[in-house]
């Protein structure tokens, strides 16, 4: 018997067309899935049975007529508690949100995208509060634990939605990004994640940490984030900053192999990071593999100061803005490093944080200039893997912040370029590690299509988590 959770999106659909399976059975083995592995990981907020059920019958009847409503028609979907769905409440891990106090009459785009094409809306997954860090816990629902070893993070801030992805509760997942969060736990997790251009997915209501943040796929591989893409990209007049449409879809470009791409491997950023000797190893061997396929590969750095304090004044703006008109009873309420957070966001003035958008363009233009010469920047995603969750650094490190073990992420929001994040490995513990490649602003068919190649070669298989 196939199990119906392990197969991709990609899998379903073709399933569904073929008469092999139906979009009520899928349903089903997700649900069972999804509430079987709730106790181990706390992935999810909220399991939506009952509305899954409506949908894949609807899908079931679309199907049956041959007329399915669009390329995920039936497929289970996750969704990050940051984003709007219709008839859902999103209380963002924060006990100031009421779940009562709002109609929730409206979807996300991305999500409204999704239901015009058919998806089954599975179930809304964990955020730290406001997605706010690199780790997923929150005052509100707990901590979120890693797929391969639930005592350890599964990172963050989409750490729900990596592990829902990576233990079988639906193929695919949508996470918000604006310093790493879909692909710090797909690093941690071990599926692929891609943080688009910003503005490609649109967005709305729009994000308190403004131009960082980008909305992104969550997925088992690159072929099923091509198709979710290919969904979520779609054009939303609410969102002044969306892209135009994509001229034809992003798998389409799949296909086309990393044959004389010139890729740039830097595995420090510089001499900038310390990493991992595991992690490290395994990031060369799929650096190595892209090499063999036929890519130009060269060790280069491209010159990128650590914009950290920076992202930190922007960041930290963000998170006051947020929270601006709390009560003390809200801020009493709130996570404690949130505070701490907000309160020094709150002490940046107008000209700090113009100083932090002037390095933002600086780091740009960086890296425009860089990637006339390259076609890729191949990095590790994280320097280590995942540690114990419900801290936001790991015991003993010498920073509090989450920023302090991810420089490798943050960079690419500041300029708002393309990075995805493969699996590439295990370390000695059994932990994913992961690969990140970023292209130039809109070359996200770009990051897809080398991703594609690694996982067409097997470059980017890792042992699947414990059952």
């Amino acid at each position: 018997m196939t199990d119906l959770t392990a197969l991709t999106a990609a899998r379903l659909v073709a399933g569904y067309a073929a008469g092999d399976f139906s979009p009520v059975e899928v349903a089903r083995a997700t649900l069972e899935r999804a509430e079987a592995v709730q106790p181990r990981v706390n992935a999810f907020v909220r399991v939506n049975g009952a509305e899954a059920l409506a949908d894949a019958r609807s899908s079931e009847e679309r199907w049956r007529r041959g007329e399915p409503a669009g390329p995920v028609d039936g497929v289970p979907v996750t969704v990050k508690d940051i984003l709007l769905q219709r008839g859902m409440p999103t209380l963002k891990g924060s006990w100031s949100v009421r779940e009562d106090g709002s109609a929730w009459e409206e979807d996300a785009p991305s999500v409204a995208r999704l239901r015009e094409s058919g998806a089954v809306f599975l179930a809304r997954t964990t955020t730290p509060e406001f997605g706010w860090k690199g780790v997923t816990d929150s005052p509100r629902h707990g901590a979120t634990g890693n797929p391969y070893d639930p005592e350890r993070t599964a990172g963050g801030s989409s750490g729900g939605a990596a592990a829902a992805v990576a233990l079988g509760a639906g193929p695919l997942s949508l996470g918000t990004d604006a310093g790493g969060s879909v692909r710090i736990p797909a690093s941690f997790s071990g599926i692929f994640a891609l943080k688009p251009t910003y503005g490609r997915v649109p967005m709305y209501p729009a994000s308190a940490f403004g131009t960082l943040a980008h909305v992104g796929p969550m997925t088992r591989d690159a072929a099923d984030a091509a198709l979710l893409m290919d969904v979520v990209s779609a054009p939303d007049p609410r969102d002044w900053a969306q892209l135009g449409p994509v001229p034809g879809g992003f798998r389409d470009g799949l296909a086309g192999g990393v044959a004389g791409l010139r890729i740039a491997y830097s595995p420090t950023l510089g001499g900038q990071v310390e990493v991992d000797p595991a992690v490290a190893a395994a990031v060369r061997r799929a650096v190595e593999r892209l090499a063999e396929l036929g890519a130009v590969v060269e060790e280069v750095d491209p010159e990128l100061p650590d914009p950290v304090e920076a992202f930190h004044t922007l960041w930290f703006s963000g998170a006051a803005r947020i929270t601006q008109d709390f009560t003390e009873e809200q801020r009493a309420a709130m996570d404690p490093a949130l505070r701490e957070v907000c309160a020094e966001g709150a002490r940046a003035g107008a000209l700090e944080y113009l100083a932090a958008v002037d390095v933002r363009m600086a780091l740009g233009r960086t890296m425009g200039l860089f990637h006339e010469r390259y076609d890729l920047l191949a990095t590790p995603t994280m320097p280590i893997t995942a540690f114990a969750k419900g801290v936001e650094v790991p015991v003993g490190w010498p920073s509090p912040r989450w920023t302090s073990w991810t420089p490798f992420t943050y960079p690419f929001n500041m300029t708002q370029q393309p990075a995805c994040s493969l699996p590439c490995g295990v370390d000695g513990a059994g932990l994913p590690i992961g690969l990140q490649l970023v292209a130039a602003r809109h070359g996200d068919a770009l990051v897809l299509r080398a991703a594609h190649a690694l996982y067409e070669a097997g470059a980017a298989e890792i042992p699947a988590p414990p059952a």
